[in-house]
């Protein structure tokens, strides 16, 4: 049920004429596996995918300093596919906020990042701008 409810919610915005984007394992990726990235991100909805331009940052706290590192998205062979590599330090509790747009289009998630990984299935999407305490509240 909870998998058939998340899929409606990733494929309304399809429907609706969005543009959105789709956080996935790397492993299933093997040139994101050649990266060693952490993070596949695919832009999605009804526009041309590779029209997306993707950017990241990761925002976290370590040893009690909040820190905003400008992370590097490669993009891969298919269209609107990128990859994210770990470019913040393994210590401490980060959001990594990744934005997308095409020529027309906004759209950004918020994901956690810690020591167990990057948290995928609790990852927040968005068409408007994610505000400083949105992204604080996910610290």
């Amino acid at each position: 049920m909870r998998k058939t409810f998340l899929l409606a919610v990733l494929a309304a915005p399809l429907f609706a004429g969005g543009f959105f984007l789709q956080l996935g394992n790397p492993e299933g990726n093997p040139e994101a596996r050649k990266l060693n990235a952490v993070l596949v991100i695919q832009a999605a909805g009804c526009h041309d995918p590779a029209t997306a331009e993707v950017t990241a940052t990761a925002v976290g706290i370590v040893n009690g300093e909040r820190r905003a590192i400008p992370l590097r998205v490669t993009r891969l062979a298919g269209a609107g596919s990128y990859a994210l590599t770990q470019q913040w330090p393994r210590e401490g509790k980060w959001v990594i906020e990744i934005v997308a747009r095409n020529p027309t289009q906004f759209t950004n998630t918020l994901v956690t990042a810690g020591p167990e990984g990057i948290d995928r299935l609790h990852a927040r999407y968005s068409m408007k701008a994610f505000t400083a305490a949105e992204v604080e509240a996910m610290l």
